[in-house]
């Protein structure tokens, strides 16, 4: 059975209608909230089918924008003050059966005037209203749907057991126990010449600061000349200079004998 009864005018905010029910479906329930062309099944009697679920329900949403007003009916008359109007026969009914009716003004719609609608419209005037702005769509649906979980007890029960209220405590209680099972990490400040700034944080690997000769971490090879030429020679200082590197890191240095001329190795 429907709680929530989505009033609109077709070319008015239709647009608008089916945002805030189906933002409200999605938080309440899909059979809580109804609008006719969603909710009336092919093939069903429209006028039994709307005015049931209007004696149904416990809020009426009606949705106003800047066109509401204006619409005219098929003798050009205004529609609100046509008997057969069905926005006209909604709001009455909800009405007379004793339901909370909340206008909802869309954008630029103005405040309701007593004197622009219908005196058997005139209550609507005095029912508290929400706006809506597409700009804060998220922030006033909301709000919207707060209001209604504090109206109807029942729907308030709805919201707390469809999983927004329970994810939300879940993800608080899993930020309380990161915060308790990771410790911050220490910055690691070390300075080092021809690099940029500091280093920081947690590091498993070697660390060389600011090394004085020639420095092997790895396996293979590694030459050190204070002159190479593009020709197969490594020579400094005319002796010949050669630095060999083992696989464990460590670095092996020789001495001795001629410059080698060139095409020697």
């Amino acid at each position: 059975m429907p709680v929530i009864f989505v009033n609109y005018r077709s070319g008015d905010e239709e647009f608008t209608a089916t945002l805030v029910e189906r933002e409200l479906s999605r938080r309440f329930g899909d059979d809580k909230v109804f609008r006719a062309s969603k909710s009336i099944s092919p093939g069903s009697k429209f006028p039994q089918e709307i005015l049931t679920a209007v004696r149904r329900c416990s809020v009426l949403l009606a949705v106003i924008g800047p066109r509401w007003l204006a619409a005219r009916s098929a003798d050009g008359g205004p529609a609100l003050a046509d008997p057969e109007d069905w926005i006209r026969r909604e709001i009455l009914e909800a009405f007379d059966t004793g339901a909370v009716v909340i206008p909802v003004l869309v954008g630029k719609a103005t405040r309701l005037k007593r004197e622009e609608l219908p005196a058997e419209l005139g209550e609507l005037v005095d029912c508290q209203y929400r706006r809506l702005n597409h700009r804060n769509a998220e922030s006033d649906l909301s709000r919207l749907a707060e209001d209604l979980g504090r109206i109807v007890p029942e729907l308030g029960g709805v919201a707390a057991s469809d999983g927004h209220e329970q994810s939300s405590r879940e993800g608080r209680q899993t930020g309380k126990d990161a915060s308790r099972k990771v410790a911050p990490q220490k910055a690691v400040n070390r300075s080092q010449r021809g690099g940029i700034g500091n280093v920081n944080g947690d590091f498993t690997g070697t660390f060389v600061s600011e090394p004085q000769g020639p420095v092997h971490t790895g396996s293979g090879h590694l030459y050190q000349a204070g002159e190479q030429h593009l020709s197969p020679r490594i020579s400094g200082d005319g002796m010949q200079i050669g630095y060999v590197g083992d696989n464990h890191g460590t670095v092996n240095q020789e001495r001795g004998g001629p410059r080698p001329s060139d095409g020697e190795r």
